[in-house]
């Protein structure tokens, strides 16, 4: 039974190439990490936009009041200047 050895060469070649793979081994569970970890950041705050965007939606689910408290307001300020209008003739007639 014949045995083959390796040189010295190929042995040391052997060993850089395990140290390489290693290190490349390394490098890649450390960007898969990083990624877990970006996604896992990116979720939440997409779940924060999400809260957000749905508040939203409820407080403008009531927009077709806009125009009717509009006309309101406008009815109120209106009746306020005939109040002022008729309270200044008032007092007009009273100082002469």
């Amino acid at each position: 039974m014949h045995l083959l050895g390796l040189t010295s060469t190929q042995e040391s070649l052997w060993w850089v190439t395990l140290g390489l793979a290693l290190i490349v081994l390394l490098a890649v569970a450390a960007f898969l990490t990083l990624l877990v970890s970006l996604v896992h950041t990116i979720e939440k705050r997409v779940d924060v936009i999400r809260g957000t965007l749905d508040q939203a939606a409820a407080n403008t689910s009531d927009t077709a009041l806009i125009a009717k408290t509009g006309d309101c307001v406008d009815a109120v300020l209106s009746e306020g200047l005939e109040h002022h209008l008729f309270l200044g003739r008032v007092l007009d007639k009273v100082r002469s």
